[in-house]
Parts: C-alpha cells; structure tokens; sequence
C-alpha cells in the first residue's frame, strides 16, 4: 500500500522515478505539469497561479474551458495512477495536473478579464482545495489518480460557484 505524501515535508520521493518505461516516465511528466511539479514547496499552489495568470492574460472561452478540463481530467486520472505507482506514494504533492484542471474550472462561469477576478478566482479555488467540503473528500477516496483529480474538481466547481457569486453581487 502506497504512503500518503507529507503536504509540506521534505519526505517526498524524487519527482523523477529513474524506474518505469520511457511512456510511464512521459505521463509522469504530464502530472507533475513539466517542470512546474519539480518546484520543492508549494508546486500546487504555483501551478493554480500560473493558470489564473494565464487566463487573466488570455481569457479562455467557455467552449475552450469544460473540454480542456474533460481531457484534463482523463489524462490526469491516467497519469497520476502511473504517479503513484512510480512513486511508491498516494497522491503525491508534486502531481500538479489536478491543480491545472481545478484551476480552469474555476472560470468556467466568470472569466478572468481583470486582476481582480483572477485573484479571486485562483484564492477562491486554493480555499476550497485545501478544505476539501463535501463531497471534494469523498471524491479524493477513488483510487488511484481519479481521486487525485477528482477531488479538485469539486474544489473548482464550488470556487467558479462562490466565483459567479461574487460577480453578480458586485455588478
């Protein structure tokens, strides 16, 4: 049974398993999102920045953003499995993808047109990924890399929520 990674501990394996054929290796890359899950602390929190800032710098179309975060979402159920499994560690902090996808889906409803909606937006779905509300704990129990995306899934449908929310109240 694979160990649950320490959140801020050093105690986490190599971000790069030397183990595995070169198409394990590559989807390990894929969940890690490159070189962002190679960052030592806080590789989820950066990778949700660079999302929200990149959409603040290039608003994604709703028909861009719920495909993306399907596709998303399967290659990262996929490779964060593999993750694991490399890794010897269940759901290890240095896979980011589910960030990536969270994070996406927290302007599905609200685009970032303004530092302040991506501000919101990128707080708003931090919030909510480190508290996980029902049912975000639920969907972290699937095995394998399904809870490992799900869960921020949740977390990014109730921030696009509170997120719409905000904008509509502030109008």
């Amino acid at each position: 049974m694979a160990v649950r990674s320490k959140p801020y501990g050093l105690s986490v394996p190599v971000a790069l398993p030397e183990q595995g054929t070169a198409w394990e290796r590559a989807q390990h890359w894929l969940a890690i999102g490159g070189p962002i899950g190679l960052i030592p602390w806080v590789p989820a929190t950066i990778a949700s920045a660079i999302v929200a800032a990149v959409c603040w710098w290039r608003p994604p179309a709703w028909a861009f953003i719920v495909p993306a975060v399907i596709v998303l979402f399967i290659a990262g159920g996929f490779a964060g499995t593999t993750s694991e499994r490399l890794l010897g560690v269940e759901d290890p902090r240095n896979v980011v993808l589910d960030e990536i996808a969270g994070q996406l889906l927290t302007f599905v409803f609200v685009l970032p047109t303004s530092a302040a909606a991506a501000i919101a937006g990128f707080v708003l779905f931090r919030i909510f990924d480190v508290i996980k509300p029902p049912p975000a704990r639920a969907a972290e129990r699937l095995r394998g890399g399904w809870g490992i995306m799900a869960d921020d899934l949740v977390g990014g449908l109730y921030a696009a929520v509170i997120l719409w929310l905000l904008a509509r109240v502030l109008r």
